[in-house]
């Protein structure tokens, strides 16, 4: 299954209602199980992002719409990467010949 690496921001929003934040954890959580998909680690930060989280989703399409709810909630914003795990990475390497 695909993965993906996002850094999270708190909007105002999200920080008038930061102390709520671990039930939509939850929520978002749940939510993408049912997309077929599931939060593999999530981790409160210090620096440029309030948080990181790694995820897993069936493809690209669920992933955005994914990433979309979660930014239409108002919440936080994000910023996605496609991660490529050690054993893709030496295929694609591999590949260049």
């Amino acid at each position: 299954m695909p993965t993906y690496v996002a850094l999270a921001n708190y909007t105002e929003k999200g920080m008038q209602n930061v102390r709520d934040s671990p039930r939509r954890l939850d929520a978002v959580r749940q939510h993408l199980r049912e997309m077929g998909g599931d939060i593999v680690s999530f981790y409160l930060t210090l620096g440029e992002h309030d948080i990181v989280f790694v995820y897993e989703a069936p493809d690209d399409a669920i992933s955005a719409r994914f990433l979309l709810l979660l930014g239409a909630a108002g919440f936080v914003r994000t910023k996605t990467m496609k991660a490529f795990p050690e054993a893709a990475y030496r295929e694609i390497i591999a590949s260049l010949g």
